[in-house]
């Protein structure tokens, strides 16, 4: 897993509200929910590059 940063942020209020919202609709917490967005559309803009997957282990008994 990445190094996590803490950073603080002003966020106007209904917007905050909002992401509350959606968060508990979710079932995350409020920073996860933003974490979430972010990194949605930063993928969604190809500004974040794709996770990379594990390589399939080769069965050697064949």
């Amino acid at each position: 897993m990445s190094e996590k940063k803490a950073y603080p942020l002003r966020i106007a209020s209904p917007v905050l509200d909002a992401m509350q919202r959606w968060a508990n609709d979710d079932l995350r917490s409020l920073n996860a929910q933003i974490e979430y967005v972010l990194r949605e559309a930063l993928r969604e803009a190809g500004r974040l590059k794709p996770a990379t997957k594990p390589r399939a282990i080769a069965d050697d008994a064949s």
